[in-house]
């Protein structure tokens, strides 16, 4: 999703929530996203509820669900070519989103994304419903159980080096995303030629 789909921006998550908390930037990264505190979330260990509330704890405030979701959706901007290039592999192929969020997120993807859910539908998986997180082995393997597709036949399209390596541990074909036209190029060496603009 981040990195792919959208682009992510964690430096206008930190400072929204810096003007909302009056606590430094580098001060919220430390206690929030450098402490594990997210890792855990995004493995399934907190609630959507637990990890709301840790979450103003860490920020030294309470922390509304609108908050959070303000704060998140300032960071995030889905990209228009890549939604349309997912619209129309969709049209082809089974497509789905796995990314590293917790429940929150899960719940919440409809306020922060609307484009989203509509294109995945039921493909549509965050790491802590599956309990594990990219890279692990496990979270690629139960997205393949899910689908009901061996590994061989999965491409995982990741922004992030390590997390395309773990899909082909796992026994995907795997794609480190660095734009739009490497994964046009990356498509037609698999047979599978879009045609025009993407």
């Amino acid at each position: 999703m981040d990195g792919v789909l959208c682009r992510y921006r964690l430096d206008a998550r930190l400072e929204y929530l810096s003007r909302l908390s009056g606590r430094g930037a580098a001060e919220i990264r430390t206690a929030i996203w450098d402490s594990g505190f997210e890792g855990k979330a995004d493995a399934g260990e907190l609630s959507a509820e637990a990890y709301l509330a840790g979450f103003g704890e860490r920020l030294g405030m309470p922390l509304t669900r609108e908050q959070w979701v303000a704060a998140r959706r300032a960071a995030m901007s889905p990209d228009p070519a890549m939604l349309a290039l997912v619209r129309r592999l969709g049209a082809r192929l089974p497509v789905a989103l796995l990314t590293n969020n917790g429940f929150l997120l899960r719940e919440t993807l409809p306020e922060l994304a609307p484009e989203l859910p509509p294109l995945f539908g039921d493909r549509l998986f965050v790491a802590a419903e599956l309990g594990a997180r990219k890279p692990e082995v496990a979270a690629y393997g139960r997205v393949a159980a899910r689908l009901a597709l061996p590994p061989g036949a999965l491409l995982m399209v990741d922004d992030n080096a390590a997390n395309a390596a773990g899909a082909v541990a796992a026994g995907w074909q795997g794609h480190q995303f660095t734009g739009i036209e490497g994964l046009l190029a990356r498509l037609a060496a698999l047979g599978i030629t879009m045609g025009g603009d993407p």
